[in-house]
């Protein structure tokens, strides 16, 4: 049985922050119904690329959901909602705040129809204040949060991330209350509603960089591949490509010259011994490093980093990645059966349980594929019911 088996997760969130977190709920065996606009998720028309004429985007974070196309701008459409909710566990939305309340289907509206709610709000700048209702992209705070300052070339101009890693983090926020709150009420009894706000997550995600901020004044500067407080730390050429080296320590440094490289100078050198002092004259002494590493092939220099202890690897693009001796050790790449598409191949869960394994991947649901199941298993709704609901225009 997996650990989530048993509760159901009202699933309100489009794009991706919120389907992110919804599917992570979903692969520890919660059963999620994903509510659809009759028009579909906005991911759905995310493309390219594509398979089967299948959003790929939409595929990444929607695994193992039911799909309900229901028109929540419908008084019968909103209480549908408002039954399920009744029925759920957890309700995970990423509306603006100002939209659910004209609804009808915010926090106090969904509690009063069921106490033990857990009640999980993203939005880009959380709930009250005077940005509440201000549409959150991940672009957008990359840029506002100061993430885009520190990720580029020194020279270059500000870079986002290649990945929508401040919705990625958000919805794990999410995840992380989720099942606190969940922990929680079989003390109290209670539910409760929980604020997450892509805002609040990338500032918390600056880490060090914020720390170094905000305990020296100092605002932190972009350093392409290197690091600002290591050395050396960063990419470097070799004679047929290039490496990921990341010396953490004195002692690493130590046996990357003496041991690898041959070169005492490079460690004897009171400028290059310690790294806050290597950090100091990292001007001087990569030039030098990257004279020495232009010399070997990568694969050599690689296995004399390797059989030192010393971070190395292999600069790969995203192919090479998942088909790499990592990927396969670990099992992350599986394939499921989609009804359109055929074989759809994604990444699996990160999360390994020695006893409550995550469930078996499902594929992402076409949109409206389970309106009617879900309804009439959950809520009753005859055939006759349904039809009188598709014909309003209520559901697919």
């Amino acid at each position: 049985m997996s650990a989530l088996s048993g509760i159901k997760v009202l699933d309100l969130t489009r794009i991706m922050a919120g389907p992110w977190s919804t599917m992570a709920l979903a692969d520890l065996g919660a059963e999620v119904w994903k509510i659809e606009s009759l028009e579909g998720d906005d991911t759905r028309s995310w493309m390219p690329p594509a398979t089967a004429g299948i959003s790929t985007y939409y595929l990444s974070a929607n695994r193992s959901k039911q799909s309900l196309a229901v028109d929540l701008r419908k008084p019968e459409g909103r209480q549908l909602i408002l039954d399920l909710a009744a029925q759920a566990d957890v309700v995970v939305e990423n509306f603006l705040p100002a939209s659910l309340k004209r609804l009808g289907l915010d926090y106090e509206a969904l509690s009063a129809v069921n106490p033990r709610l857990i009640h999980c709000s993203i939005t880009g700048y959380g709930r009250g204040n005077p940005m509440e209702n201000r549409p959150g992209y991940d672009f957008i705070i990359q840029a506002e949060s100061g993430f885009m300052s520190i990720t580029g070339e020194k020279d270059g101009e500000p870079m986002r991330l290649g990945v929508a890693f401040i919705d990625l983090v958000t919805g794990m926020n999410a995840v992380q209350g989720i099942l606190a709150a969940l922990f929680e009420r079989e003390k109290s009894g209670l539910g409760q509603s929980i604020d997450i706000a892509l805002s609040d997550s990338a500032l918390h995600f600056l880490a060090n960089i914020a720390s170094g901020y905000l305990n020296t004044g100092k605002v932190p500067q972009r350093y392409g591949n290197a690091h600002a407080s290591i050395v050396p730390y960063q990419l470097f050429d070799t004679a047929d490509g290039s490496i990921a080296l990341a010396v953490g320590n004195d002692e690493q440094y130590r046996r990357l010259c003496l041991d690898v490289l041959e070169r005492p100078d490079l460690y004897n050198d009171p400028r290059f011994t310690q790294n806050k002092s290597r950090t100091e004259h990292r001007t001087l002494l990569i030039p030098l490093l990257q004279a020495v590493f232009r010399a070997w092939p990568s694969d050599a220099l690689i296995d004399a980093l390797r059989a030192q202890a010393i971070p190395v690897g292999e600069v790969k693009d995203v192919a090479q990645a998942l088909e790499s001796e990592t990927a396969r050790y670990r099992q992350l790449v599986m394939s499921v059966e989609h009804p359109v598409a055929g074989e759809v191949r994604m990444v699996r869960s990160p999360l390994r349980f020695s006893r409550t394994p995550t469930v078996a991947a499902k594929a992402p649901p076409l949109h409206g594929q389970h309106t009617d199941e879900v309804l009439g298993r959950v809520l009753g709704k005859d055939e006759a019911e349904l039809a009188s609901l598709r014909e309003a225009g209520v559901i697919l």
